[in-house]
């Protein structure tokens, strides 16, 4: 009886979906790297001994602390489930994400992740963004202002920083994302296919921004889902003045874009 079985699929998916979150080669998780060798191993291993088959993309900026050299060796171990795409220089991480995002649509995943090397993101937590999104969301991020700040171990001044320009954002871009800068997101296959990767023009943290807009004036489904930051235990901050002016001034250009060259956004 053919129409048993798809009585029980019916019925029982939802479970389904718990037990296995996605399938295999359906979910990759990105991570740009330049001089992260104290994390590299570290953040590959425990999110390779998730329970959900992740497959890994490891995009470096051809690190001179031979990040790329330890993901090569574990490559032996883990195989077809780790990748790794090693660019010429560092050139910022919007850049390196638009690598990562074309490199995901060409070997066909339907669910594509970002996430820092650093551990300022729970890897765990990448389960979470996924149920988000077989839920019905076509972004999920990973938020740490959606319930109060949930951040451990910035100085008060930089908590102040990151999260007065999400208020900024949301002023001059009328998005209703409480973080837009959160760079721990779940994209699904139809939103990066939907936006011109090429027309992406910041290249630091506003990157982060961009992306949201961009899918935010194409009508897709943001969600945010609260999670709990911790600033990296080893290694170098990436931020520095240039990242921040970039986001303070680029914002209110992009906004002034997307209203008088609206091709640029379509």
């Amino acid at each position: 009886m053919p129409w048993f079985g798809s009585l029980i699929t019916y019925l029982y998916k939802p479970l389904f979906l718990q037990a296995k979150i996605c399938p295999v080669s359906d979910c990759l998780v990105i991570i740009p790297t330049y001089n992260e060798i104290e994390n590299i191993e570290a953040i590959i291993r425990t999110i390779l001994d998730l329970k959900t088959p992740f497959h890994i993309l490891v995009v470096d900026d051809n690190s001179p602390d031979g990040t790329a050299q330890v993901v090569q060796e574990l490559q032996t171990k883990f195989g077809e489930r780790l990748f790794l795409e090693v660019r010429p220089g560092k050139s910022g991480l919007g850049k390196a994400y638009i690598h990562g995002f074309k490199w995901a649509l060409e070997k066909h995943y339907n669910y594509i992740f970002e996430i820092d090397a650093d551990f300022s993101h729970t890897p765990s937590d990448l389960l979470r963004l996924h149920r988000a999104c077989l839920n019905g969301a076509d972004i999920a991020i990973g938020s740490r202002y959606i319930k109060g700040v949930n951040v451990v171990n910035w100085p008060l001044n930089r908590i102040l920083l990151s999260y007065g320009a999400s208020w900024y954002v949301k002023l001059i871009t009328g998005m209703r994302v409480h973080d837009p800068t959160a760079g721990f997101v779940c994209y699904q296959r139809k939103v990066l296919e939907a936006i011109n990767l090429d027309k992406v023009r910041f290249i630091g943290y506003a990157f982060q921004i961009e992306m949201k807009y961009r899918a935010y004036l194409k009508k897709f489904n943001l969600k945010e889902i609260p999670i709990v930051f911790t600033d990296r235990v080893n290694g170098q901050s990436k931020m520095n003045t240039s990242i921040i002016k970039e986001a303070i001034f680029g914002v209110v250009k992009m906004r002034f874009r997307s209203i008088f060259d609206k091709k640029s956004f379509q």
